[in-house]
């Protein structure tokens, strides 16, 4: 285990990653964390692994989780308050993990969202079934001056053609994938799609997607591997720039 509530190690390098944009730490709001107790001990883990900012992402889905950025403020409001009493020294900012449901196009349009940075907007979709609106909603973001990130894309069954992540980057979408994917945390196929954009150069910002503890220790084992570095050599990682 890479942290431990009295004996902490020194600081572990993370190599060139400073900066994390895809997190569930805000306790109690969607299916991340479920306690205060529980996000301080997520906040410490990722403090240990280097990172010095992470901007969390909470769900917004219209018929599960059904939180606004008032919700989202509010808690992370508290969770900076409670960071500092603990004397954890990682700057904290939040977004949003929005759901391509038919609330979005809603929130859309009325401009009241949690971006990354001043235009990006984090969005993810079913794991297995196609939006059928999933090129409108992209045309959307674009034309209203968003930026599309798409979380952790190597994890959509519906994706079966690899060349279909080309056909997404021509529509002016990023992508963000999950560090722990290469670990095979979400299953062999992911794994696979993981390496492919690694390989073709394809990955905009890595994210830890973190809900729960086993996810940092796991963190720690991919920052340690030769692919992890080889991601670097093949990618424009831009997480750094928030």
């Amino acid at each position: 285990m890479i942290f431990s509530l009295f004996n902490k190690k020194p600081k572990q390098p993370s190599l060139e990653l400073k900066v994390d944009i895809h997190s569930h730490l805000i306790p109690a709001i969607d299916d991340g964390s479920r306690s205060m107790a529980e996000s301080l001990k997520l906040l410490r883990g990722m403090e240990q692994l280097g990172y010095e900012k992470v901007i969390t992402t909470p769900h917004i889905m219209a018929d599960t989780y059904i939180n606004t950025p008032k919700i989202i403020k509010d808690g992370l409001d508290l969770l900076k308050i409670e960071a500092k009493k603990e004397n954890i020294n990682i700057e904290i900012e939040c977004g949003a993990e929005y759901y391509l449901d038919d609330g979005f196009s809603d929130i859309l349009r009325k401009g009241d969202l949690l971006t990354i940075g001043d235009k990006y907007i984090l969005f993810e979709t079913s794991y297995y079934a196609r939006p059928i609106h999933l090129k409108d909603m992209i045309f959307e973001m674009l034309s209203l001056g968003y930026t599309p990130i798409m979380a952790h894309p190597e994890r959509y069954r519906y994706i079966k053609e690899k060349k279909e992540y080309f056909k997404f980057k021509e529509l002016g979408v990023m992508f963000q994938v999950n560090i722990n994917s290469f670990a095979g945390q979400y299953g062999k196929d992911a794994k696979v799609k993981a390496n492919f954009l690694n390989k073709n150069g394809c990955i905009d910002f890595l994210g830890s997607d973190i809900h729960n503890y086993k996810q940092v220790e796991k963190l720690e084992l991919v920052m340690k591997s030769n692919v992890y570095k080889s991601i670097f050599k093949n990618n424009n990682i831009k997480n750094n720039d928030f």
